[in-house]
């Protein structure tokens, strides 16, 4: 049962965080080991398999357009999430801490926007709206008038209606992630040593 004192930011946004946290420090962990054990050309090589599992995870997208008709949306999100995420992990490892590509990194910043819009629909969306009605409801049945009610949740309201845009940037930057990963990938093609 939440705590009916928290805010929604501690409730939902702190959560948030951690798991972008998370998915960096895992990161960073994975890049770190395979240094210390000699394996940095691994690294190298994580990007295809991360990419696989990124554009794996676009089955969702599909089914959400109506493109195709396969597998129960909800399932499909599941397995969008999961999936985006250990791609995510495995190009963020593939990426580690090399400063020697401005096309590659600019590809890194847009998967990490992609993510974060991602999960900002994940975390906080659905659930800041059903606490935040939970919570109206709650206190219009303890009595309080619309006026109350309104003052006494409008931090969370001003929280909601921030997250509520998401989608504005998730769509638009997975094009971008998605143009800018290709060029990566393309120029990654032309000049690599195939010798």
């Amino acid at each position: 049962m939440p705590n009916r004192g928290a805010s929604l930011i501690s409730r939902e946004v702190l959560p948030f965080a951690m798991a972008l946290l998370t998915l960096a420090g895992l990161a960073l962990l994975i890049d770190a080991a395979l240094h210390f054990f000699g394996l940095v050309w691994v690294g190298r090589w994580l990007g295809i398999p991360g990419t696989v599992l990124i554009l794996a995870s676009f089955a969702y997208s599909l089914r959400k357009r109506k493109i195709t008709t396969r597998s129960k949306p909800m399932d499909l999100l599941r397995r969008h999430e999961r999936m985006a995420w250990a791609g995510s992990l495995l190009v963020l490892v593939h990426a580690g801490i090399h400063f020697n590509a401005v096309l590659a990194w600019l590809a890194l910043l847009a998967m990490a926007v992609n993510i974060v819009s991602g999960l900002t629909g994940k975390f906080l969306l659905d659930r800041a709206r059903t606490r935040l009605v939970t919570a109206r409801t709650r206190l219009a049945d303890s009595g309080m008038d619309a006026t109350q009610i309104e003052e006494r949740l409008y931090r969370d309201s001003l929280t909601y209606d921030l997250v509520r845009k998401w989608r504005v940037v998730h769509v638009p930057i997975t094009l971008a992630f998605a143009v800018l990963a290709t060029a990566h990938l393309v120029s990654t093609a032309l000049f690599w040593d195939w010798q």
